[in-house]
């Protein structure tokens, strides 16, 4: 979930509820295409919320930073 949000959120700075419902969308039909299961992306979040989760990445960019 973090390349994905690397990959997508700077593309997303400034995006609306709708934009933000469209990336949650992409996000899971992505993760689909590489056999991901979509419990898998919540259980990641840790809060249950990948909405929430991106709406946060997209208010708290401040370019990539990737784990390790």
């Amino acid at each position: 979930m973090e390349r994905w949000l690397a990959d997508n959120v700077p593309d997303l700075v400034g995006a609306d509820v709708i934009s933000t419902g469209r990336a949650t969308d992409k996000l899971f039909a992505d993760a689909q295409k590489q056999g991901i299961e979509g419990a898998e992306i919540v259980e990641e979040t840790g809060k249950g919320s990948v909405y929430e989760t991106i709406l946060d990445a997209v208010v708290h960019h401040h370019g990539p930073r990737l784990a390790d």
